[in-house]
C-alpha cells in the first residue's frame, strides 16, 4: 500500500493483457519467453530493430536457426504421434522400479498363474539333507553377516547399499565352495546388468517386461520341472482372482510409442542361455525408496515369469501353446536381512484367456537371516543388554577387545553378559 492509503496497482508489461496464441508446434511446450500474444486487431510493437531488450516492448520472436549439415547438438525430437513406433494401442510396461499396487495377486492375473503355498518338497528335501550342507556352515555364515555389517566399513553404521550386496555376494561364494563336492555347480555363471524384453496379451491388454534385470544365475543344463502333468492339468479349474473395481494395469507404466520385441538378453550363440536363479537387491538407504516385501515378490514373480516367457519364445517361437517341457526358473529377493525365495514353472504360453492351463508359482517369504543387528552394543550399569547380532539361535557375538565394535559378551548370553 502506498502512502496515503492508496492502494499501487501491479505493473503490467506490453500485452501482457493479450490473449495466448496456439503455441508453435503441436506437442512442443515452448519456453515462457517464446509464447506469441495477439490482440485482435492490433499488430504488436517489439524491440526487434533495437537489438536489445527495451521495457515496454514485446519480446520479438525469430525462427529456429537450423544448420545446413545434421548435428546432433541441434537435434529435437518429434511430437510421439510423428514417430514411426507410434500405435494407436497403448502398451504396459513393467519396469524394475514399478510397484503393483495389489502385490502378489495383481501379478498373478498379468501372468496367469496359480499361488502354491511353501516351497517345492524336492527343494525342502535338498536343504535338509546333510550332505549338501557347508562344513562349519553356522560359523560361516555368521562370518559373512560380520563381514558386511561390520568389517568391511570403517563407517560407524554401514549403509545398506554396502552390506545387502556384500551378504548375497558371500552367501553365494559359500555356494561356490560346494563346486568339489558338486561338479555341476561348474556348470552355471553369473550375468549382471543384462536387460530383458518379453510381450505378451492378457484379454484385450498388450503387456511388455522390459528394462535391467537383477543378477541372473545361467546354466548350461536345464532346471527339471517341478510339477508333474497330473498336477499341470489340474490347474486348468483353478480360477484366477479378479482385481474389480481396480485395473489390472494399475501403476503400469503406459505408452503408445513402443516396440514388440522378446528378447532374452543374450546372443543366440551365448552357452549358458538356461535361466536358473534370479537374484533381487532392495538396497536403497531410503526406507521410502526400498519396495515392501509384497511389491518385491510381486517383482520375482514378473521378472521370473518374463525370463521364462522370453527363453520359450526363442525355442517354440511366437506361437502360443502349452509347454511339452515346463520352463522353470528361480529366484531370490533380500534387502539385507529379510529373504524371498520364489520357484516359477511357466506351462503354457496362451496367456490371452484366464481359462485353461495355469503357470505355477511357489514361494517363501519373509525369512529372517538375522533379527537384529547392532554394530555398538547397548550397556547399562557395566551390563551388556543388547549384544551384536541376534538370531534363533542365541547370541552369536565373538569374544573381543581390540574391535571397538564388537560386543565382548560373557557369562549366560547376550541380555546379562558382563561388558570388559
Amino acid at each position: 500500500m502506498a502512502a496515503g492509503g492508496s492502494v499501487r496497482v501491479p505493473r503490467r508489461c506490453a500485452y501482457s493483457w493479450g490473449v495466448r496464441s496456439a503455441r508453435p508446434e503441436e506437442g512442443r511446450r515452448g519456453r515462457p519467453e517464446e509464447r506469441a500474444y495477439e490482440i485482435p486487431g492490433l499488430e504488436p510493437v517489439t524491440s526487434a530493430g533495437r537489438m536489445h531488450h527495451v521495457p515496454g516492448l514485446a519480446r520479438p520472436r525469430f525462427p529456429r536457426w537450423e544448420p545446413d549439415a545434421p548435428d546432433p547438438r541441434f537435434y529435437r525430437a518429434p511430437p510421439p504421434h510423428r514417430m514411426p513406433l507410434h500405435r494407436p494401442r497403448p502398451c504396459f510396461f513393467f519396469q524394475q522400479r514399478c510397484r503393483l499396487l495389489e502385490g502378489v495377486k495383481q501379478a498373478l492375473w498379468l501372468t496367469k498363474a496359480k499361488l502354491v503355498e511353501g516351497l517345492p518338497e524336492r527343494l525342502l528335501r535338498l536343504a535338509a539333507d546333510p550332505s549338501s550342507h557347508v562344513p562349519d556352515q553356522d560359523e560361516r555364515v555368521q562370518r559373512a553377516i560380520f563381514h558386511a555389517r561390520l568389517w568391511l566399513t570403517t563407517d560407524a553404521i554401514p549403509t545398506r547399499e554396502n552390506y545387502c550386496p556384500a551378504i548375497m555376494e558371500n552367501l553365494l561364494q559359500l555356494c561356490r565352495s560346494l563346486m568339489p563336492r558338486f561338479p555341476s555347480l561348474s556348470r552355471r555363471i553369473l550375468a549382471r546388468n543384462y536387460t530383458i524384453s518379453a510381450v505378451w496379451h492378457r484379454d484385450s491388454t498388450v503387456l511388455q517386461i522390459r528394462g535391467l534385470n537383477g543378477t541372473r544365475l545361467s546354466s548350461l543344463d536345464v532346471l527339471p520341472p517341478v510339477a508333474s502333468h497330473d498336477q499341470i492339468q489340474a490347474t486348468a479349474a483353478h480360477t484366477l482372482e479378479d482385481l474389480y473395481p481396480l485395473a489390472p494395469t494399475i501403476n503400469l507404466e503406459e505408452r503408445y510409442v513402443y516396440q514388440l520385441k522378446d528378447d532374452t538378453g543374450f546372443e543366440p550363440g551365448y552357452l549358458y542361455q538356461h535361466p536358473h536363479t534370479i537374484y533381487f537387491l532392495e538396497s536403497a538407504n531410503w526406507s521410502k525408496a526400498r519396495m515392501k516385501p509384497e511389491q518385491l515378490r510381486a517383482k520375482m514373480i514378473m521378472f521370473a515369469f518374463g525370463n521364462a516367457l522370453a527363453r520359450a519364445r526363442a525355442l517354440h517361437g511366437e506361437e502360443a501353446r502349452v509347454l511339452e517341457q515346463p520352463i522353470v526358473v528361480q529366484a531370490v529377493g533380500t534387502d539385507g536381512r529379510l529373504f524371498q525365495f520364489l520357484v516359477f514353472q511357466l506351462n503354457t504360453t496362451d496367456l490371452t484367456p484366464s481359462t485353461g492351463i495355469k503357470n505355477l508359482v511357489w514361494m517363501d517369504g519373509d525369512q529372517l537371516l538375522y533379527q537384529h543387528f547392532r554394530c555398538y552394543p547397548k550397556i547399562h550399569k557395566r551390563e551388556v543388554i543388547n549384544c551384536l547380532l541376534h538370531s534363533s539361535g542365541g547370541c552369536h557375538t565373538p569374544k573381543s577387545r581390540t574391535h571397538p565394535r564388537i560386543c565382548a559378551a560373557e557369562g549366560d548370553g547376550c541380555e546379562r553378559g558382563k561388558a570388559g
